[in-house]
């Protein structure tokens, strides 16, 4: 029997939910800062993209200088699939990150590129790295602590050295149970059996609460959303997240997880046992601006107590620009503009200048595992295609000393202060904007009891950013999105060369949604809220 194929095979239940939060339109061209549907006459209809393919388009749809790069790219048959061989362009792409992040930065230290295909990828390949490089450190720790122990029992059987008198409280107080603290070897197999127990524990990483990292095995496990992460939990290394914006929480967090480690030391006759730590943590991953969990800004004195908590535990700082980075908030890099550091950098979006799926890992030199290159590759990163339109992104970022830079903190001071009158005019619908040049989120007050009070009906959980977002593009033929994980918000990412005129048109829809939530506008909230 022949089951007839259902109408819709990609994704279906996503269409469905699209299609009843007004959002299923085919987009079939894009230039500038427009999408063009087709209208049931086949006439193109624009709409105003304010979502900027997620963070993906900081110099808008097709932009024709890097169209134009493409098409040199193509027309000259470039290698797409030379694997396992020297890739000169990804090396040059490199050398214009370091180049741009000295300038930036003032880190004179380089930075070590490894390329892939998307941002979650660029998150795993962190943190694969990162537990690399702690399961290095971790096994210098214990083949220390072995030499360590070999002295001490070569001492002691030749009579040169004796269990110092602490023993037994030191044990005590570090809750090793030991069968006879008198015994040299007693302690000894007490002390390398907590090791062992030690050292098998699973890594675990730090991260924010509200983060957003990804959605892939590894990267999931960092992303703080519940719903996308917990049905995985138990497929990767777990995370321990962070209230944003609290020293004091990032301190109980790390105290918190401590685990020692149990070495001795030969003191003047005397074997004496002492603390370390394991190295638990493999890395902190942190954006500087999260994006997914409402556009919610780290401070300057955060992100100093980030650099000093990690710093302390020799754990690498690996700082999450794939939506922040890219010149998007008036630099190369956000955390450059609160003082933050990394050890690495992960980049993707507008990396790949709207045309490329590219991404790329920057691990600075002291802390890089050059062996970490024969134990992660991909078939489809670094290729000659890709890797030249990142170089070229760049070299536009950085043309005319910075002046897309400028452009983007210009109209993104814009922007905000356009969003700040319309807060000032409905402070009972507006609760919150915030963000950094061309990064902004809008936050509404939650409108659970307006929606119940005019139409006795509740809105589906999750839903009211979408549906705000579905009556933006049915009546306003603007486009943007909330936040996945905070959908009170909404999400501004449009390109650097947002106009004037599109900014005047997207405040003036916005009013138009407040004064209908404002106003509690039956007729018209049905529309809004497609009831």
């Amino acid at each position: 029997m022949t089951h007839p194929l259902p109408a819709e095979l990609a994704e279906p239940h996503l269409l469905s939910l699209l299609t009843a939060m007004g959002l299923d339109v085919e987009y079939v061209r894009a230039e500038g800062n427009t999408l063009y549907f087709l209208d049931e006459a086949d006439t193109e209809v624009p709409v105003l993209d304010m979502l900027g393919g997620y963070g993906s388009l900081i110099f808008g749809h097709n932009h024709p200088e890097i169209v134009a790069h493409a098409q040199e790219l193509l027309a000259a048959q470039v290698p797409v699939h030379a694997q396992f061989s020297r890739r000169a362009e990804a090396h040059r792409t490199a050398e214009a990150f370091n180049q741009a992040i000295r300038r930036e930065t003032g880190v004179e230290e380089p930075y070590y590129a490894v390329f892939g295909n998307s941002g979650a990828e660029a998150i795993e390949i962190a943190m694969k790295h990162a537990e690399l490089a702690r399961r290095t450190r971790l096994d210098a720790i214990t083949a220390e602590i072995a030499a360590h122990l070999e002295t001490a029992r070569a001492a002691v059987a030749a009579g040169t050295a004796e269990l110092h008198a602490s023993t037994d409280a030191r044990l005590t107080e570090y809750g090793v149970d030991c069968a006879d603290p008198g015994s040299f070897h007693s302690v000894v197999t007490a002390l390398t059996e907590a090791n062992e127990a030690a050292v098998g524990r699973p890594p675990l990483f730090l991260a924010l609460s509200r983060a957003f990292h990804g959605k892939l095995t590894g990267s999931v496990q960092l992303t703080h959303n519940p719903d996308f992460r917990l049905p995985f939990g138990a497929l990767a290394a777990q995370a321990r997240f962070v209230p944003l914006n609290d020293p004091d929480a990032l301190s109980k967090v790390i105290e918190a997880e401590r685990v020692p480690l149990f070495d001795v030391a030969l003191v003047d006759g005397a074997v004496q046992v002492v603390r370390r730590d394991l190295p638990v943590f493999a890395a902190f991953v942190v954006e500087p601006i999260q994006g997914e969990g409402g556009v919610n800004p780290v401070s300057a004195e955060f992100a100093e107590a980030i650099q000093r908590e990690c710093a302390a535990l020799e754990c690498p700082v690996v700082v999450d620009e794939i939506q922040s980075g890219m010149g998007r908030t008036g630099a190369l890099l956000a955390s450059s503009l609160i003082g933050l550091r990394g050890d690495y950098y992960a980049l993707a979006k507008s990396l790949g200048g709207g045309l490329a799926k590219t991404s790329v890992t920057l691990f600075r030199e002291s802390v890089y595992e050059s062996a970490f290159e024969l134990m992660h590759s991909s078939t489809f990163a670094k290729d000659a295609f890709s890797t030249s339109i990142a170089h070229k992104v760049i070299q536009m970022l950085e043309a005319d000393d910075g002046r897309a830079y400028r452009t983007a903190a210009e109209r993104g001071a814009r922007l905000a202060s356009k969003l700040e009158e319309v807060k000032a005019e409905f402070p009972g619908v507006v609760k919150d904007v915030r963000g950094k040049g061309l990064f902004l989120g809008f936050e509404f007050h939650d409108q659970a009891a307006a929606v119940q009070a005019v139409l006795g009906a509740e809105l589906p959980p999750g839903s009211f950013g979408y549906l705000i977002s579905g009556y933006l593009l049915i009546e306003h033929r603007i486009r943007v999105a909330p936040t996945a994980s905070a959908v009170q918000t909404l999400r501004l990412e449009p390109s650097i060369h947002l106009t004037d005129a599109e900014i005047d048109r997207f405040v003036a829809a916005l009013r138009d949604v407040c004064t209908i939530l404002e106003e509690r506008d039956g007729q018209a909230f049905r529309l809004l809220f497609n009831l």
